[in-house]
């Protein structure tokens, strides 16, 4: 069934006057244009929404009943196209993104901060989560937005290098390298190395790195969380190789960090996108503040 918003909007507006003369003024319209959409509308319907008299003009039973239909359906059709111009005016709206812990802790709340000054009436759902979840949560759509290390394999995601991370080390005060700017990584393998759950990239790019230097057995110390690897090496446990992003919160757990030089990890920061959906203008916006942050901070 093929009707229009004119032709509803025209039987409404002479229902609600009794005229199609002073309906036809009402929507700005002749009158023979606004009899020939009503009548094609009663063609559709198949039947007469309007009792015709040469005095008056009255609905049918019919056109009485179908009355709050139509003006429902176009208030409903109103708001939607309100809401619509809402969202992209920023009015209103929702905006999730993922992040993993190191940049989510860091970074991302000025970024949040930033944008609601900007965007009050958006919702944002921020989801704190390691880097291969955050990589899921965008690739099912569950987020907007990722911000993690680029992956070994996008999937089919869209990846934007915001500035390159360079992995720090972290020793114990007591330690003897303790207050060095600077250390070699094969320094550090003379005590326990506390790594991340095997699983995680973070792990996987310090295995890689591991035996880079030819090292083929070391005491190994697992946790899931970097925070728990922090104050592991802050009680004296061992030593650790932690995104630099993590610099501070590893000090403030009592941790010292310095620069590895020689061989390293290296990775990009950045943010991934779902290459099969068009990102909205929220996501767009906070795309382009993302855009400005300093590689270094």
């Amino acid at each position: 069934m093929n009707v229009s918003i004119k032709q509803l909007r025209g039987f409404i507006a002479i229902a609600e006057t009794g005229s199609f003369a002073e309906a036809s003024e009402r929507l700005y319209i002749s009158q023979p244009a606004l009899s020939i959409a009503i009548g094609k509308l009663e063609d559709t319907v198949g039947g007469l929404l309007f009792n015709r008299s040469t005095r008056s003009v009255q609905l049918t039973p019919e056109g009485l009943e179908f009355l709050p239909i139509a003006q429902r359906l176009i208030a409903d059709w109103s708001e939607a196209f309100d809401d619509l111009n809402r969202l992209f005016s920023l009015k209103r709206g929702k905006l999730t993104v993922a992040a993993m812990p190191s940049f989510a802790s860091t970074r991302l709340p000025a970024i949040v901060a930033e944008y609601q000054q900007q965007f009050p009436n958006i919702t944002i759902a921020v989801q704190d989560i390691v880097m291969e979840q955050a990589i899921d949560a965008v690739q099912t759509g569950r987020a907007d937005l990722g911000i993690t290390f680029e992956p070994d394999n996008l999937q089919g995601q869209q990846f934007e290098s915001l500035f390159t991370d360079r992995f720090v080390a972290v020793i114990p005060m007591s330690h003897a390298l303790s207050g060095r700017t600077k250390i070699q990584f094969r320094q550090l393998l003379n005590d326990t190395l506390i790594v991340l759950n095997r699983g995680s990239s973070t792990r996987r790019w310090t295995d890689q790195l591991i035996q880079k230097t030819g090292v083929l057995r070391m005491p190994l110390l697992e946790a899931f969380q970097l925070t728990t690897v922090g104050a592991m090496v802050a009680a004296g446990v061992g030593v650790a190789v932690v995104p630099a992003l993590c610099q501070q919160q590893m000090e403030s757990l009592g941790a010292y960090c310095c620069d590895i030089s020689g061989d390293t990890i290296e990775r990009r920061v950045g943010v991934l996108s779902n290459r099969r959906y068009p990102l909205s203008t929220a996501a767009t916006q906070m795309l382009a503040l993302l855009r400005g942050i300093p590689a270094h901070k």
